[in-house]
């Protein structure tokens, strides 16, 4: 029981110092020894998963969690789930991105070929006159 409390402690400590500002202290489930102390034998750390303010801010976030998540020398299947939901805001957040800079290049464009159309058009108006 004594290896599988430092085992746990350290897995759970891994969480915490990766997810700094992002993880909450770890929460232990215990089992009395025949020594008559408590061992812990499980545990968990809640990792704030909530997205950013900005796509930007989401993607950094989100490796933060991932990070976090994978800290363990030998990380759970739930460790593991919350890394992949991690990868999958940050490619939404990344998505969201590229369609911003997107909209934002055609934009551009648009107003070019607006302000390029208006001085072709009063251009022509007086040549009209």
């Amino acid at each position: 029981l004594q290896a599988r409390d430092r085992e746990v402690r350290a897995h759970e400590a891994a969480h915490v110092a990766a997810g700094a500002g992002l993880a909450s202290g770890a929460s232990f489930t215990y089992q009395r020894g025949p020594d008559g102390v408590n061992y812990a034998i499980g545990g968990e750390v809640r990792i704030s998963t909530s997205p950013g303010r900005t796509p930007e801010e989401t993607i950094e976030k989100a490796r933060q969690i991932q990070a976090a998540a994978l800290a363990p020398a030998d990380p759970s299947g739930q460790d593991r789930a919350v890394a992949a939901a991690a990868a999958a805001m940050a490619q939404e957040a990344q998505a969201e991105l590229a369609q911003a800079k997107t909209e934002e290049a055609e934009g551009a464009g648009t107003a070019g070929s607006a302000s390029a159309a208006g001085t072709s058009g009063a251009a022509d108006t007086p040549e009209s006159s």
